[in-house]
């Protein structure tokens, strides 16, 4: 499709994306798991260390998946904990709230950590094949809709679409991914189409050129008239 929209002398921008699974979020996790099978070969570091960190990015792994985390809702959350923690230090039970989560010992050894990096990895490599199928062209003058390998597709004008730019989630931005959300102005009961992408910035840029702009066909000179 890229070779085609780029074969086409009338069409100068465009954009073709595909959606992403919400388990690309879990890439830091991922990596962890894979330093984590690497870290566990040693008998230097306790396992019951390696685990904690592990959990930890997870968890926050999991917060970025889970929820919608704006900077105000990040900044309620910092604030209350630190009045959480200012609250336990004036009653001096902070060392021992501390110690709570020693008592949470997470313990795994090199291959469930290796098993998990490799679930993660095939999970986005069959994402990004999917994408290869169900797709989106964005162009000056229409939208396609990609479903199947057999190129059965969906064009739809531009005057019956919007599109906007979803950089709501905090953390999500701060990895490099945003949505592409577009909505249908004819069809009012269709649901929209979110489509989580990968250095949103740029593509927010590529959209907004391909929104500005109205494709005419250039048609080819007339041949001189014969004598």
């Amino acid at each position: 499709m890229e070779q085609v929209v780029r074969d086409d002398a009338d069409i100068n921008d465009w954009l073709i994306v595909f959606s992403w699974t919400p388990k690309i979020l879990y890439v830091p996790t991922i990596v962890a798991s894979f330093a984590a099978a690497l870290v566990s070969c040693f008998d230097a570091v306790p396992p019951a260390a390696i685990g904690g960190i592990w959990a930890a990015i997870f968890f926050l792994n999991f917060l970025v998946e889970e929820y919608n985390i704006s900077i105000k809702i990040l900044l309620i959350a910092v604030v209350s904990i630190g009045f959480f923690l200012l609250w336990l230090h004036l009653l001096g039970w902070v060392m021992p709230f501390l110690r709570l989560f020693k008592r949470i010992a997470l313990s795994m050894n090199a291959a469930v950590y290796l098993l998990v990096g490799i679930m993660g990895l095939l999970a986005i490599l069959i994402s990004w094949l999917r994408g290869l199928f169900y797709y989106v062209t964005i162009t000056p003058n229409y939208m396609n809709l990609q479903e199947g390998p057999t190129e059965s597709g969906e064009q739809i004008g531009r005057e019956d679409y919007n599109s906007r730019i979803d950089t709501s989630d905090f953390l999500e931005r701060l990895m490099g991914f945003g949505r592409i959300i577009i909505t249908f102005r004819e069809d009012r009961k269709r649901e929209p189409i979110a489509i989580l992408v990968w250095r949103i910035q740029s593509k927010a840029q590529m959209l907004e050129r391909v929104r500005a702009k109205f494709a005419i066909d250039h048609q080819a000179p007339l041949p001189p008239p014969k004598l």
